[in-house]
């Protein structure tokens, strides 16, 4: 997938989509938004699951060390 050419986030990305998709409040339940909104959580459970190995893995060599 080539990269975006703006700098920002997957996730701000879809941030700003969503919210440009459910202005209108009867489009809430259209399957287009419901997709935008399953691929945000998919992107913010990716990088929670990121923070947190990364997290795990920096204890585990601050043991080491001493």
């Amino acid at each position: 997938m080539a990269k975006k050419p703006t700098g920002e986030s997957d996730e701000v990305r879809l941030k700003k989509k969503i919210a440009v998709s459910t202005k209108d409040e009867s489009k809430s339940g259209d399957p287009a938004v419901r997709s935008l909104r399953k691929r945000l959580k998919r992107v913010q459970r990716k990088r929670r699951a990121l923070v947190l190995r990364k997290k795990h893995a920096a204890g585990k060599q601050a043991e080491a060390k001493p």
